[in-house]
């Protein structure tokens, strides 16, 4: 039986996640600026995204297991500590290999999501999952609300002052954590065989994911879903300078927006309707969102068109959470680290892939051409969770 979540614990959680996606939102009216000191190509900054994902994606599943193993408290408190470093590091660059550095560092402690969603899992019953992960989900979209807004606003005072503000948020998070953040995982819920070098391989936990076949399909359905969005995110700003000319504060204004939708939906949305509705229609009902939101994407001509738009993209929220819910009942108490450490590592394979896959189509299908392919690939992800639904949960 799951123990009841604690508010202060549940509270720290979403400090957790709103900090690695403010610190994201923060970074993205000031990246190009950094990145111009020494390079000014796009392609330059595209490694840089990159760096950070493939980082993550060797990270997350190490999390994953480590915290099966040694509890989530200590890998939480120590990850959000890296990330602050990396922030520091990518503040005080005089080069641009240091930027890449602090990036992949922050991509390797970053991986602390999968073990917030992990810690929620411990303490919530199977039922009220949902609605708890979507206190993550909401953590994102503040993040990317209050984000770029704090990133415009620091920068006013110096370009390198969003990354300083992120640090010092991450200092301010660690020791609020140390005090009001309890261990979840029960000594007697903890993996006990002996720890082995090759459990922290990134590849493994995927084949051991893929070789699971009531998780396959709906692992398939997440993968799809946000290799799509990934593409979207990818080049956004590239898109909306072309189409409507936007300036990077005109670009930061459309991310908060985005993410103010994405709180509303996961935040307050996924919690009242999932009772109602159920999981597997909520996925259906994020999905048809997503697929009408990047049609309108890749087809609108005015900004209202494309602000209409951006409503139907908020439908990832509702997905994502329904999907991952549903992941996380199909295995027992001592995997769930394992699940969501391998299941993040997958996302982060997505945000490595999609954006040079959306790149390509890009430079030589035209400005909409991530939205409009983007579209078919959802509508094959949602063919894939109705089917990944038909398996009983395990636990």
């Amino acid at each position: 039986m799951a123990k009841p979540p604690s508010k202060r614990a549940l509270t720290f959680l979403f400090l957790t996640v709103f900090l690695d996606l403010l610190g994201a939102g923060i970074l993205l009216p000031i990246i190009p600026y950094l990145v111009r000191q020494f390079r000014t190509d796009a392609t330059t900054i595209g490694l840089l995204s990159t760096s950070f994902s493939a980082a993550q994606f060797v990270a997350s599943p190490v999390l994953g297991v480590l915290s099966d193993r040694y509890g989530r408290r200590p890998v939480l408190l120590l990850s959000i500590l890296g990330s602050a470093f990396g922030y520091f590091l990518f503040a005080i660059a005089t080069s641009l290999p240091v930027m890449f550095l602090s990036r992949i560092i922050d991509g390797f402690t970053g991986g602390n999501i999968s073990t917030a969603q992990a810690y929620i899992a411990d303490v919530t019953p199977p039922e009220d999952r949902a609605k708890n992960f979507g206190l993550i989900g909401a953590a994102f979209g503040l993040g990317f609300v209050i984000g770029p807004a704090v990133g415009g606003f620091l920068s006013n005072i110096s370009v390198h002052a969003p990354a300083y503000g992120a640090g010092i948020l991450g200092l301010i998070t660690a020791t609020l954590g140390y005090f009001v953040l309890p261990e979840s995982l029960d000594p007697e819920l903890r993996r006990q065989k002996p720890f082995h070098w090759t459990e922290l391989s990134p590849v493994r936990p995927l084949i051991d994911l893929v070789m699971r076949k009531e998780l396959v399909l709906l692992l398939s359905a997440i993968f799809v879903l946000n290799f799509a969005f990934s593409s979207l995110q990818s080049n956004f700003s590239l898109f909306t300078l072309i189409r409507f000319h936007y300036t990077p504060q005109q670009n930061a204004w459309v991310f908060a927006y985005i993410g103010l939708l994405a709180a509303l939906v996961q935040g307050v949305l996924v919690r009242r309707l999932n009772p109602v509705l159920g999981e597997q229609k909520i996925a259906t009902l994020g999905m048809g969102l997503l697929i009408a939101g990047f049609l309108g994407v890749a087809f609108a001509q005015t900004t209202p068109q494309l602000l209409l738009a951006i409503i139907g993209v908020s439908g990832v929220g509702f997905a994502s959470t329904a999907y991952m819910a549903m992941m996380s009942h199909k295995v027992s108490a001592r995997e769930q680290g394992w699940l969501l450490g391998s299941t993040q590592s997958v996302l982060s394979l997505t945000r490595v892939a999609g954006p040079i896959y959306a790149g390509g189509v890009f430079d030589t299908m035209g400005p909409g051409a991530p939205y409009w392919t983007g579209a078919i690939l959802l509508t094959v992800a949602m063919i894939l969770g109705w089917m990944g639904t038909a398996s009983e949960p395990r636990a």
